[in-house]
């Protein structure tokens, strides 16, 4: 397997990713992978391909920026900024995500097990209409 094309081909399949491609998850995923997130724990492709449809569904853009790439052996770490536009957060307006990506690839260079960092409030909480104002202040009250 070569590590860093294997990498290169993961994110390059995210900025690609949206409601109508999930059925290219074969290509980056093996079939019993593992995903888990701040929201979401989910084992298998098939469960995986549902779960990126029904999350794209409304997303009217998203763009990964990636920053820094390491990988070691089978091992994986990146770190991004996601920028997504949904009609239902933010005033629809585009709202910024920073996180970070671990995974682990088979041997034939798909990834067997992913697990996504990311402040879960600042990507979803905050931008919903009244929760958004006390996330806002708890966290000032906290800092």
């Amino acid at each position: 397997m070569d590590e860093p094309a294997a990498l290169e081909t993961f994110c390059t399949f995210f900025n690609k990713l949206d409601n109508t491609c999930t059925e290219k998850l074969y290509e980056v995923y093996t079939e019993n992978i593992v995903f888990s997130d701040p929201l979401h724990h989910i084992e298998g492709r098939e469960t995986l391909a549902r779960y990126f449809s029904t999350m794209y569904e409304n997303v009217e853009e998203c763009q990964f920026v990636y920053h820094t790439r390491q990988v070691q052996g089978q091992q994986a770490f990146v770190t991004w900024t996601m920028t997504f536009i949904h009609p239902r957060l933010a005033g629809g307006k585009p709202v910024r995500v920073e996180g970070c990506s671990a995974l682990t690839f088979a041997a034939d260079g798909r990834v067997e097990r992913h697990r996504d960092y990311f402040d879960a409030g600042a990507m979803l909480y905050e931008h919903i209409p009244l929760m958004g104002s006390i996330i806002r202040w708890l966290k000032n009250r906290l800092a």
